[in-house]
């Protein structure tokens, strides 16, 4: 019989040892026995708590996807200027959070992606994501731009935090958070421009 309180705790262990095993060997060889010997722990332990590979990466996912909106809200709720570009530079600030742009979350993000293709919990789970991040940045463009220009301008960041990320994820290098930061605030400027002046 388990421990009373060991339920978290092993949960936090066995992903921990998910994301250093994608970061080590790939998704694709990161097998239920190579994660188990990571973590210190029977195969068994793995099927307990998250019945297959498919459950684990999906709570690995989940972990990685908390860590991300917990660093958005972080950054939202410490600013001091509550304009639409403050609150736009926290959400693309928090996109490139540390927790994100690490080698083990980077590689675990892409594994994850191409496996949402083909499995319909991590599919959506992915749509999830995708329509937090949207909604988010359309949210605070609508303060300040038409609803066409909002949704366009939203969509154009979203897909530029995205290609940003991933060129990084692909280059093999470590992640250069200056230089996607001054991208992505370039391109919002841009798009903050097109505002009218209030009379």
């Amino acid at each position: 019989m388990p421990k009373v309180g060991m339920q978290p705790i092993r949960r936090s262990q066995l992903i921990n040892a998910t994301l250093q095993a994608v970061d080590q060997v790939g998704m694709g060889d990161a097998s239920i026995a190579y994660i188990a010997k990571l973590a210190g722990v029977s195969n068994g332990i793995i099927s307990h708590y998250f019945k297959d590979k498919n459950g684990l990466l999906e709570a690995t996912m989940r972990h990685l996807m908390m860590a991300l909106a917990n660093a958005v809200r972080a950054r939202r709720a410490a600013l001091a200027d509550d304009s639409p570009r403050a609150h736009l530079r926290a959400i693309i600030e928090g996109n490139f959070d540390d927790s994100q742009v690490n080698g083990p979350a980077m590689k675990t993000w892409l594994a994850f992606w191409a496996s949402s293709m083909h499995h319909p919990v991590l599919r959506r789970l992915q749509r999830v994501n995708d329509r937090r991040l949207y909604s988010n940045l359309c949210c605070e463009f609508r303060r300040v731009l038409a609803p066409a220009e909002a949704r366009s301008a939203a969509l154009g960041l979203a897909a530029l935090i995205d290609g940003l990320w991933l060129r990084s994820a692909l280059s093999g290098e470590s992640f250069q958070t200056e230089q996607a930061l001054q991208v992505a605030y370039e391109y919002l400027d841009l798009q903050l421009a097109k505002a009218q002046p209030e009379d």
